[in-house]
């Protein structure tokens, strides 16, 4: 997989963990190192971590579905960024309800923004990609792009974290698009 796919795709999938982070810290959550901190490592630690067990799953079953994978690449990716652009039409939750840096609350956000990576994870396994290099580098944009969305969110409000789910949206339908063209060409 060359490496503009897989930045693009770790850019599609941080845009959760960024929309997350911008309202947090609008809110007035993250402000300081520590819980800014705390949001970028661990959404960069879930993100790295979920493709992998998607991947383990996927080698599992893609010698039964081999010959359908770039069916299957395209309606995981398809379903990840089609829930984002939803996403972006469905109202904000005004605030949240626990401290979204600390305890429970930050493993829970942690999770729910990554779940989208395990269905990657399972298609780089479909299409019998490496795991280790896109993990890493989802990890790390993930995390980048969360103190990006700190900085900004402490810096405006929060009128910018739907757009970004929008665009990641957009990316991941496109990426699923090329890997079904590519398929049947």
């Amino acid at each position: 997989m060359h490496i503009f796919t897989i930045i693009l795709i770790a850019t599609g999938l941080a845009m959760d963990a960024f929309a997350v982070s911008l309202a947090a810290a609008s809110m007035g959550y993250a402000r300081g190192a520590r819980p800014a901190f705390r949001l970028a490592f661990h959404f960069g630690l879930f993100q790295f971590f979920m493709p992998i067990l998607g991947w383990l799953l996927g080698i599992s079953v893609v010698g039964f579905i081999e010959h359908v994978s770039h069916w299957i690449a395209f309606g995981l990716l398809a379903f990840v960024g089609g829930k984002m652009v939803y996403g972006y039409f469905q109202p904000a939750d005004s605030a949240f309800t626990k401290n979204p840096t600390k305890g429970m609350a930050l493993v829970v956000l942690s999770i729910a923004t990554s779940i989208d990576a395990l269905a990657i994870g399972l298609s780089l396994a479909v299409l019998k990609v490496g795991i280790i290099y896109p993990c890493i580098m989802i990890g790390v944009i993930t995390s980048f792009l969360s103190l990006v969305a700190i900085y900004i969110g402490n810096k405006l409000n929060n009128r910018f974290g739907k757009i970004m789910e929008l665009v990641g949206g957009v990316i991941l339908i496109g990426i699923g698009v090329k890997i079904l063209v590519q398929g049947l060409g």
